[in-house]
């Protein structure tokens, strides 16, 4: 554990569970206070294990600090000003870090696209992590600092073609164009904002996990046959990256593994402890080759 966000308030969506629930207990034992918003405030609310109570829980076990802020990011009445504003009331402090964390994951061919399926996916991928981002961006310009990290996915590139592999036509995520192409947007606003904002010590950026991650729903619902899945761990850590990157840091589209790579950073465990056998950087390539990542 460095300290490296001792002192600092975050804000993580999504927290309940996943990388979400893994980054906010990263950052905690790094010293910031968080910030975990979700949907699943309780145990049992929802069919997954994993709740904003486990994930306080969590960090407050490990002598941390941290608030549970329940919302529905899918809904269009959810105040997200308010929810910085709570924020901002639990740990009398502005927001250091932002961590867009939340997604709606839908994978449905065209045809069964429904307008509340589509209208769901840009309010999770899309509207919540920019009014969550205008919310917190005028504290952060007044400090000269802040940092907003934007989880995307690599849903977002299109399947390789004309023509198109039968295996991508038949099944499997397919076109995405609810999840792929929301997180496109998602993609487009950070390097946009970040243009825009360039020089006044605020780093937006994007990143996404190189292939697969480990988490409660993608092992669910996810075949990994012939996929190469990173522990959430080495997500996590490169999410903490651009949480503490420097000022010329802005505007990056990347994914997990080869950041972590390109900068040699050491990948640990949640607390902050012991590092993670065989995801280290040195590690990496060997783990990418069988797959064809380069």
């Amino acid at each position: 554990m460095s300290g490296a966000l001792e002192g600092s308030v975050v804000i993580v969506t999504g927290a309940s569970r996943g990388i979400g629930a893994a980054v906010a207990r990263r950052f905690a034992a790094e010293g910031a206070s968080v910030a975990a918003v979700a949907r699943t405030r309780h145990e049992g609310d929802f069919h997954l294990p994993g709740s904003l109570d486990r994930t306080v829980a969590d960090i407050v076990a490990g002598g941390g600090e941290a608030v549970a802020i329940g919302a529905d990011l899918a809904s269009p009445d959810t105040d997200r000003a308010a929810i910085v504003q709570e924020v901002v009331d639990a740990f009398g402090a502005p927001v250091d870090v932002l961590v867009n964390n939340a997604a709606a994951a839908f994978h449905i061919p065209t045809m069964q696209v429904s307008e509340r399926r589509l209208r769901v996916a840009f309010e999770v991928n899309v509207w919540s992590p920019w009014a969550l981002t205008q919310a917190v961006l005028p504290a952060m310009l007044d400090a000269g600092q802040g940092w907003v990290v934007n989880v995307s996915t690599q849903a977002v590139d299109p399947p390789p073609g004309p023509p198109f592999a039968p295996e991508a036509v038949a099944g499997g995520i397919g076109g995405s164009v609810t999840y792929g192409g929301s997180k496109a947007m998602l993609e487009r606003m950070t390097v946009g904002a970040a243009v825009d904002l360039y020089g006044r010590g605020v780093r937006i950026n994007a990143l996404r996990p190189t292939e697969g991650v480990h988490t409660e729903g993608a092992d669910q619902l996810a075949d990994w046959t012939g996929v190469l899945v990173e522990p959430i761990e080495s997500m996590a850590e490169a999410v903490l990256a651009l949480a503490t990157c420097d000022a010329e840091c802005s505007g990056r589209v990347t994914d997990s593994l080869h950041l972590l790579m390109e900068l040699g950073r050491p990948v640990r465990d949640l607390a902050g402890d012991a590092l993670v056998e065989g995801w280290q950087p040195s590690d990496i390539p060997a783990r990418m080759a069988p797959f064809g990542i380069v």
